[in-house]
C-alpha cells in the first residue's frame, strides 16, 4: 500500500428488514436522528477526522448521517476570544449534519456570547452543554460535573444558552453526571431545571465525578431520571461497550436514546452495529485484522487532512493503536513501533508486517476500552460544598477561573 493510497469506504450498513425497531427516531428540535445514538464528546478524540469515520460506518459510506456526532469540548472563553485553535476545532465537514458542538463554561454571560457566535454565524445546528467533565483541572475551577451543585448558576447558564439559540431554532441539550459524589447528587434537580429552561434533551453519564470512569455505571439513575423528566428525551450514557449493551440499557431504563463514548475507541464500526441493533437486526461487524488496519490508516489520513500536517496526524494516531489492535495477536515490537510512527510511509511498512487474514478475535476484542482509573476525591474550589448558593466572592473566582482553563 503506497503512502498516498486512501482505502475504500466501509462496507454498507445492513440492509433494511421488516424487523421491529427498538426505539423510534430521536427528535431534537427540528432535527430527526434516525438512530437514537449520540457520539459522546471526548477531548482529543471526537475531532472532525474521527467523526467522519463514525459517520461513514453508521451510513454505509454515504454522506448521510443516521446518528448525532458531537465535537470535543470547546471552552466558551476561547470561542469568544476566537483563538485560532478553537476556531479550527469548531469546523465541520461540508456533509456533516447536524453540526453539533459541545460547550464548556462557568459564566452565563460568556456562555451566552459563545452560543450567539455559533448560531448567528451559522456554525452549529445543535449545542450541547458540558456539566459532566470529571477532570480535576475543570472541577477545581467549579466547572464540569462540579457546577450543577450551584443551582442558580447552573440554571443561569442553561437559560443563557437557550435564550441565544432559540431564535435560530438551534436545540440546546445538557450532558451531566449523577453528582459530585454519593453524598452530593445533583442530576435530578439539574434535569428539572434544564427542562424548565427549555433544553431539548438531557443526557446522563450514570457515574459521579468521584468515580471518574471507574466502577460500574448506575443505570438505575437513568431510570429515575426518565421518571422525573417527562417532557423531553432522556439519553443514557455509561458502560455501553456493544450494541447489545445499548439495547439492554434502553430496556432496563426506558431511556430515549444512548450516548456512546469509550466503547467506540478504535472501533468506529460500532455505529454500524448500533444502527442495526436499534432497527431490530442482529447482524454485527466483525472485521479481520486487514480491515482494521485499513480503518486505522484511513483514520490517519483524515487526521492529516484535519491538521494539515502528516507528522502531527501520526503523533495523534499513536494513542489509538492499542484500541484498534485490542485482542489481535500483534507482537509487542510491532505495537511499540506503531506507537512511534511518524509518517504514513512508515505506518504502511508496519501494517505490511501484520497478517491481514487474522479473524476478529471475539471476546478478546470486546469490553472496556480506555482507562478506567480509580475513585478519587473530587478537586473543588475552596468551600464549594458549604452551600448550593453562589456568593459574590465565588462568582468573581469563577470568572477568573474560566480564563485559566485551556481553550478547546
Amino acid at each position: 500500500m503506497s503512502a498516498t493510497t486512501i482505502t475504500a469506504l466501509p462496507p454498507s450498513a445492513p440492509a433494511p428488514s421488516t424487523a421491529e425497531a427498538v426505539l423510534p427516531p430521536l427528535q431534537l428540535g427540528p432535527h430527526t436522528i434516525e438512530s437514537p445514538v449520540v457520539l459522546a464528546p471526548m477531548a482529543g478524540i471526537t475531532n472532525r477526522a474521527f467523526r467522519r469515520l463514525c459517520r461513514e460506518y453508521a451510513s454505509g459510506g454515504s454522506s448521510g448521517s443516521t446518528s448525532l456526532y458531537v465535537s470535543e469540548m470547546i471552552t466558551t472563553r476561547a470561542l469568544v476570544e476566537r483563538t485560532p485553535e478553537t476556531m479550527r476545532l469548531i469546523e465541520h465537514d461540508p456533509e456533516e449534519s447536524p453540526r453539533s458542538i459541545q460547550l464548556y463554561g462557568v459564566d452565563p454571560a460568556t456562555v451566552g456570547a459563545a452560543v450567539r457566535i455559533l448560531v448567528s454565524e451559522d456554525r452549529a445546528d445543535h449545542i450541547d452543554l458540558n456539566f459532566g467533565c470529571p477532570v480535576p483541572k475543570v472541577t477545581r475551577k467549579g466547572g464540569g460535573a462540579a457546577l450543577p451543585w450551584k443551582k442558580e448558576l447552573f440554571r443561569s447558564i442553561v437559560a443563557a444558552a437557550v435564550r441565544e439559540a432559540s431564535p435560530y431554532d438551534v436545540p440546546v441539550t445538557v450532558k451531566m453526571r449523577t453528582g459530585i459524589d454519593p453524598e452530593h447528587l445533583t442530576y435530578l434537580d439539574a434535569a428539572r431545571a434544564a427542562e424548565v429552561e427549555g433544553v431539548a434533551a438531557v443526557a446522563l453519564h450514570a457515574r459521579t465525578a468521584a468515580q471518574a470512569y471507574s466502577g460500574t455505571a448506575d443505570w438505575s439513575a437513568i431510570a429515575r431520571l426518565k421518571e422525573t423528566v417527562t417532557t423531553i428525551p432522556v439519553l443514557g450514557n455509561g458502560d455501553i461497550w456493544s450494541a447489545e449493551d445499548a439495547v439492554d440499557m434502553v430496556r432496563q431504563t426506558g431511556c430515549d436514546g444512548v450516548v456512546v463514548g469509550r466503547g467506540c475507541l478504535g472501533r468506529p464500526w460500532l455505529f454500524t452495529d448500533l444502527a442495526a441493533a436499534f432497527a431490530g437486526r442482529s447482524v454485527r461487524v466483525q472485521p479481520a485484522l486487514g480491515e482494521v488496519t485499513e480503518v486505522l490508516r484511513r483514520h490517519t489520513v483524515y487526521l492529516a487532512e484535519f491538521y494539515g500536517d502528516e507528522f502531527r496526524a501520526c503523533r495523534d494516531i499513536r494513542k489509538h493503536i492499542a484500541w484498534y489492535l485490542k485482542g489481535f495477536p500483534a507482537g509487542s515490537s510491532v505495537r511499540s513501533s506503531l506507537g512511534l510512527v511518524e509518517s504514513l510511509e512508515s505506518l504502511d511498512e508496519l501494517i505490511a508486517t501484520l497478517d491481514p487474514t487474522v479473524p476478529w478475535p471475539g471476546d478478546a476484542a470486546e469490553g472496556q476500552r480506555g482507562r478506567a482509573g480509580s475513585p478519587r476525591i473530587v478537586a473543588l474550589p475552596d468551600g464549594w460544598l458549604r452551600s448550593q448558593d453562589l456568593d459574590e466572592s465565588t462568582r468573581h473566582r469563577l470568572a477568573a477561573a474560566e480564563l485559566s482553563v485551556s481553550g478547546g
